[in-house]
């Protein structure tokens, strides 16, 4: 299982801390079992958290057995790091272990030296003191979340509920990632810096709504190549009265949901499957490979490969 160690230091931003403890902690593997081991650690038995004090079950030597690190924002980010904390967070990194920040905890992060030299962004609110204090960093404000491999930074702690939804899915695929989005009320994409890796979920339907039954047929048949006149049969209307509905019911035109369906379905075969992308063409109902990998960049943001090489699951043969 995957260990996340949460670094609540003196003064932490409560959300900042519980925002990626609840994200990863709703992860569900497919067979129902947790995909994370969340814990919480820092260098004292209690600190500070506003209004409430935090109890942490386990010291920096915590940080040397986890797989990712999350550093959270504190009140004042610019307070010295308590001794053994960047020491512990950089061999912890020269392990490999990966490393992301929540909001201002971009300041404990770059207190450490690893940022330097990377883009990063923080709260766009600080994004300056953080530019005049670390100017060995490219600070961006513009985006939600910068992942650099290794080392990631978030801007607020809404936009670190994006990232960790982001390291869920390289992780475990956009299932596990769909379902922890699902489990902490959150849309599993957001405009951002990471556009090019975006999830696009089909616009739905109301539910109740009379294009319900069509929508599952379509998806059941995204691989054929279906007309509008046949959707509009299989609905029972014109197809003028189709292109209506649709757009009452799902704000998109029918070919364009069945493009988002055949999309989606490539997105899960790129992950799990090693077919070639010509096969994957031929299974997701594009005519031609060039037509596929043109379709895929225009509503991924990235080519196929390109999207397998981040997202592909460890275990997919």
């Amino acid at each position: 299982m995957h260990t996340v160690a949460v670094l609540a230091l003196d003064q932490v931003i409560p959300f900042d801390l519980s925002a990626p403890i609840d994200t990863f902690g709703w992860a569900r593997l497919p067979d129902g079992r947790e995909a994370y081991r969340v814990r919480v650690c820092s260098p004292a038995e209690e600190v500070s958290a506003g209004p409430f004090t935090v109890r942490a079950p386990y010291g920096l030597e915590a940080l040397a057995e986890a797989d990712t690190i999350i550093l959270p924002g504190l009140a004042d980010p610019t307070v010295p790091l308590p001794p053994g904390v960047a020491e512990a967070l950089c061999a912890a990194a020269a392990n490999g272990t990966r490393i992301a920040s929540v909001c201002v905890g971009a300041f404990v992060f770059a207190a450490t030296g690893l940022l330097d030299g990377l883009r990063v962004t923080t709260h766009w609110i600080a994004a300056r003191d953080l530019a005049e204090m670390y100017p060995r960093l490219n600070v961006d404000p513009n985006v939600l979340y910068v992942d650099n491999g290794q080392f990631l930074t978030s801007a607020g702690a809404a936009a670190a509920m994006d990232m960790c939804l982001h390291m869920i899915r390289r992780d475990h695929g956009s299932a596990v990632a769909a379902h922890a989005a699902r489990m902490s009320v959150m849309p599993l994409e957001r405009e951002g810096g990471q556009a090019q890796f975006i999830v696009h979920a089909q616009p739905p339907a109301p539910v109740g709504a009379t294009l319900e039954p069509v929508l599952h047929w379509l998806e059941d048949n995204c691989d054929r190549d279906v007309t509008l006149d046949e959707i509009a049969a299989r609905a029972g209307m014109s197809t003028r009265t189709l292109n209506r509905r649709f757009r009452e019911q799902t704000g998109t035109t029918p070919l364009q949901w069945l493009h988002r369906a055949r999309v989606r379905r490539a997105q899960y075969l790129l992950e799990t499957t090693p077919y070639p992308v010509e096969r994957i063409a031929a299974q997701t109902g594009f005519g031609s490979p060039t037509a596929f990998r043109e379709r895929f960049r225009k509503v991924v943001g990235t080519s196929p490969q390109g999207y397998r090489r981040t997202f592909r699951s460890a275990g997919a043969s």
